[in-house]
């Protein structure tokens, strides 16, 4: 077990290191030329690569990809410091104040004694409290559309339904379902491409639907999914390959049979 360490002056010695960085003379040609906007992309790869690490239970990799994401914060943080709009210290002070307003439970006189229902109902208070001191005043005002999109759409739905917009079960979610398959088959064979793309985000959007009405995470169902594919490929390609071939050499049928047989191979 390694000492420990001291997290003010680590959290010091990073800042100084992003200054000399960015220092305009002295600092790295790439990082000086860096914004906001060409910055963002990397925060946004940095957090999956975080949620990567944990989907692995790579635990030794996840303080280097917790610093990874934290060196995002530190470089927006200095770049607002020097155009003179905030800095690192700022960041740190509102997320610590908006954790003690949102847990009056907590660091409050509020009692603890409460249901998860309550203690939802709360927090949803709480924040339209907070919404309203940023003049949103729509249900749907603040669900970042930087999001992802299927998350997103969870988000939005999930706000809808606050107010009673919503179905009342999974079944009226899944005849939509159906409605909406159809309107695509008719978008393919008749309208073009652009209805076609818009029938297809419809049904996009209902199955996000489904998912949050039967209490599944679209995002992870996905990634498995997405894993699952990516196992089973695997086992085609190392079938093929011990017999000296790629997937370029063979063809859909037997590719077809040695999907099937990595299918039960898992199952068994």
């Amino acid at each position: 077990m390694a000492a420990a360490r001291d997290p003010e002056a680590e959290i010091t010695r990073l800042l100084g290191i992003m200054a000399a960085l960015r220092d305009p003379k002295t600092g790295c040609p790439w990082d000086i030329e860096q914004d906001f906007a060409s910055i963002a992309p990397y925060t946004i790869e940095e957090a999956h690569e975080v949620e990567d690490a944990i989907q692995r239970q790579a635990w030794d990799e996840l303080p280097g990809e917790l610093g990874d994401l934290l060196l995002q914060v530190v470089f927006h943080a200095q770049m607002a410091h020097e155009a003179g709009m905030f800095d690192f210290a700022d960041c740190a002070a509102a997320i610590s104040d908006k954790l003690i307003f949102r847990h009056p439970h907590v660091f409050g006189d509020e009692s603890r004694d409460k249901s998860a229902e309550q203690q939802v109902k709360d927090w949803e208070a709480i924040k339209a409290v907070e919404r309203a001191g940023k003049a949103e005043r729509g249900t749907l005002d603040g669900v970042a559309l930087g999001l992802p999109a299927l998350t997103r759409a969870l988000k939005l739905q999930n706000r809808a339904a606050r107010v009673g917009f919503d179905w009342p079960d999974a079944g009226d979610v899944l005849e939509k379902i159906t409605e909406e398959a159809a309107e695509l088959v008719e978008a393919r064979d008749s309208l073009g491409p652009e209805a076609m793309e818009e029938e297809f985000g419809d049904l996009l959007f209902v199955m996000a639907n489904l998912a949050r009405h039967l209490k599944v995470d679209p995002e992870a169902a996905l990634r498995r999914a997405n894993a699952k594919f990516t196992r089973r490929f695997q086992s085609i390609e190392a079938a093929l390959a011990a017999t000296g071939r790629r997937p370029e050499d063979s063809d859909l049928a037997e590719m077809d049979r040695l999907w099937n047989e990595a299918k039960a191979a898992e199952r068994a």
